[in-house]
């Protein structure tokens, strides 16, 4: 199975190592447009990537919309979202317009992903 991390802000522990322990074949980037870029040439299996709201975006509240709105072409895939806590209920009105596998919120617990991605598995 393929697994792309977006990484863009960080501030949780490396999970590549778990990952590949995990059986994924791992690929990362930093932003959304290398992500996007990622898209046109490969569909992964899991996607983690990072929830950072921001009120400042002209036509979206968030740095996911965009992506989720690539990934309805393929509804296989299966997205994993890190999130702050504070911005929960941002999200929700999130997810209420793009289905995502699994949320989960900081500070980040490698048990927690681990359980998350054991379940993308099956």
């Amino acid at each position: 199975m393929r697994l792309l991390s977006i990484i863009e802000l960080g501030g949780y522990p490396n999970l590549q190592p778990l990952y590949r322990r995990l059986g994924f074949d791992v690929d990362a980037v930093n932003s959304q447009r290398k992500a996007r870029a990622y898209l046109k040439k490969t569909i992964p299996d899991v996607i983690v990537a990072e929830y950072i709201f921001q009120s400042d975006f002209r036509d979206r509240t968030s740095n996911l919309e965009t992506l989720m709105a690539v990934l309805q072409k393929h509804p296989q895939v299966k997205v994993v979202v890190f999130y702050l806590p504070e911005q929960a209920e941002k999200l929700a009105m999130l997810e209420q317009r793009f289905p995502l596998f699994a949320k989960i919120a900081f500070p980040i617990q490698p048990d927690a992903v681990e359980t998350v991605l054991r379940a993308a598995q099956s």
